[in-house]
């Protein structure tokens, strides 16, 4: 537990709130890097519109874990940015997608934005009882990620409204959902 904190919060308050943002700057620290190793695999037709579309949130979602880490310093924590640290923290499974179409890559990231976001909205929730500062700037971060969400969304919606990757639970089962879906060329 650190020794000191922010003005006005408890230490066991602050320390709360720096754990919370742990698990998120770990969040953010492998959502970088999914998105550049889909940025670096995906294949196809709209290739270059879709490679183009991921490196601004590669350099914003790095924004975030910046924003989380150094957030956690002014709380009197230790960030943790390891690799180590995103392997201890995380509750999801590694991205399983490798070379492949837009279409399977975008089906398999939007679950990836789905609990990326779900993730995050608990720690709001939490963190309104504990430091609306963070709250803030969690929320802030959680209104871009959900703009992402739906520019990735847009590839996969069909003219009524339905998305090619519904009800797949893993990137897996959302890239060939997706790929059996698309329309040949």
């Amino acid at each position: 537990m650190p020794e000191f904190t922010l003005p006005g919060l408890s230490e066991k308050n602050g320390a709360e709130v720096a754990e919370l943002l742990q698990k998120l700057l770990s969040t953010y620290n492998d959502l970088h890097l999914t998105l550049k190793h889909v940025h670096w695999n995906v294949v196809g037709p709209n290739f270059i519109g879709v490679h183009e579309m991921i490196d601004p949130q590669v350099e914003l979602v790095r924004g975030y874990a910046d924003d989380a880490a150094e957030r956690i310093a002014a709380l009197g924590g230790s960030p943790q940015g390891t690799p180590g640290a995103i392997i201890n923290d995380r509750t999801w499974d590694d991205y399983s997608v490798g070379r492949d179409t837009v279409q399977a890559h975008l089906a398999a990231l939007d679950l990836v934005y789905t609990g990326v976001i779900e993730d995050a909205r608990k720690a709001i929730d939490r963190l309104d009882d504990l430091d609306l500062v963070s709250q803030d700037l969690v929320i802030g971060q959680v209104g871009e990620l959900e703009k992402f969400q739906w520019f990735v969304r847009a590839h996969l919606e069909n003219s009524g409204g339905q998305l090619v990757n519904a009800g797949a639970t893993s990137e897996k089962g959302a890239a060939k959902a997706a790929k059996k879906k698309a329309p040949v060329k």
